[in-house]
């Protein structure tokens, strides 16, 4: 059932992105809010299931809804449990950059639901962030994961793998959620920037990721990016760079031609010959560049209407996050990594949701440059790409970098 807003009184006809999560949070229900790169509006959606459902993701089938995968969700199978969790939209609203918001119900509203976001909870009074970050503990452990990567590849049992590290910040007080996801919007315009609320687990989840890892638009195109290489996009004196400017290292080039050859062997293996390859080319993500090469396909024109389903199950984790060959970089990671990655560097976003008069559309970014909400504690996550000709300490210094996109935000 699709009701709009504007002509219901039972609830308000205006809704901000404030009321409607607030509304969501003070009822323990699931919500995400988003924003697509280049873009100005907002969307949210927030599920009435306390519970939410972990599936197998297939955009040929899934409702409207929005999807966070793990990491490891590629142990999808008959045999095994689902790894994505699935916010159903009920409730799904677009949030123009001026003129009221436009809100859809698919599902009927309780009461309870109907009376809240008639009169939203209070939104504290957002105060200057005060954070702490903790003390770094890892240095030494992952520059010698490092060092251990590196001799893995020189004798020949891995050609890259991506070693992630975590950083913890504390808030005096319990952050704001919302406050926080604006200003990542106005930061970093050309990123996919979410907040996601999964009440079940005490977390939230906000990121501004610069990585698109599949789009299927209702016109029957799809893209997705090969992404690698990273420097900083300033001069030690703090000028910005063009991207003309950067200079990339030979072991940078190749990291993110490995990331080329695994999408073009990925359509190998479906016989797919008929993409547009432009790249590579470096691209500003805040306070990074990167090497990206953009791929896309006209599904209709090669009559494979199904090739968002199946490319996110053959691409997914990439060897940007995970390596090459696959199954021995997981077997890395999972050797070497203290913590567990979580919600980190698995693929986050609106699936078969209207994003405009146009139709539904689906949009998957890699999770990173993230981080999670857990009340007064914040865990950021960070990567680095790693070669045979990596430097253990400049890989630190990479993933020090990646952080500061989240920690540049937190302490204004």
């Amino acid at each position: 059932m699709h009701v709009d807003v504007t002509t219901d009184t039972t609830v308000t006809s205006r809704p901000t992105a404030v009321d409607l999560w607030e509304t969501a949070r003070s009822l323990g229900m699931p919500a995400a809010l988003w924003r697509l790169p280049n873009q100005r509006e907002k969307h949210s959606i927030v599920s009435f299931e306390e519970t939410l459902p972990r599936v197998v993701v297939d955009l040929d089938e899934l409702p409207a809804g929005f999807v966070v995968s793990r990491f490891d969700s590629q142990d999808e199978g008959p045999d095994k449990p689902a790894r994505s969790l699935f916010i159903r939209a009920d409730v799904q609203a677009i949030f123009p950059d001026d003129g009221p918001a436009r809100v859809n119900y698919t599902t009927q509203p309780s009461h309870a639901f109907q009376q809240s976001l008639a009169h939203p909870p209070l939104r504290p009074t957002p105060a200057p962030s005060r954070v702490t970050v903790r003390p770094d503990t890892q240095h030494a452990a992952y520059v010698d994961g490092v060092t251990q990567a590196i001799d893995a590849m020189q004798q020949g049992s891995l050609r890259k793998v991506v070693l992630s590290r975590t950083k913890q910040v504390d808030f005096a007080d319990v952050p704001d959620a919302v406050a926080l996801f604006d200003r990542l919007c106005v930061k970093y315009p050309t990123a996919f920037v979410s907040a996601v609320s999964i009440p079940e687990l005490g977390q939230i989840w906000l990121s501004a990721t610069p990585e698109r890892l599949i789009s299927q638009r209702a016109d029957g195109i799809f893209e997705t990016m090969a992404l690698a290489g990273t420097q900083s996009a300033t001069f030690p004196d703090g000028t910005p760079k063009r991207p003309a400017e950067a200079m990339w290292s030979q072991k940078e080039i190749e990291e993110q031609a490995m990331v080329c050859r695994y999408i073009i062997e990925c359509f190998k293996k479906i016989r797919l010959r008929e993409y547009l390859e432009v790249g590579p080319k470096t691209i500003i993500a805040g306070n990074l560049m990167h090497l990206s090469t953009c791929f896309t396909i006209d599904t209709q024109a090669v009559h494979y209407p199904q090739l968002s389903t199946v490319m996110l199950r053959l691409l997914h984790p990439t060897s940007a996050v995970c390596g090459t060959p696959r199954d021995k970089a997981m077997d890395f990671i999972q050797q070497h990594e203290p913590h567990d990655r979580e919600l980190y560097a698995g693929f986050i976003g609106p699936v078969n949701c209207p994003m405009s008069e146009d139709g539904p559309a689906s949009h998957l970014f890699v999770h990173l440059r993230c981080m999670k909400l857990e009340g007064k504690l914040a865990t950021l996550y960070a990567g680095a790409g790693l070669t045979e000709d990596s430097v253990p300490e400049r890989e630190w210094q990479e993933t020090e970098m990646k952080c500061q996109t989240l920690l540049s935000v937190l302490n204004e």
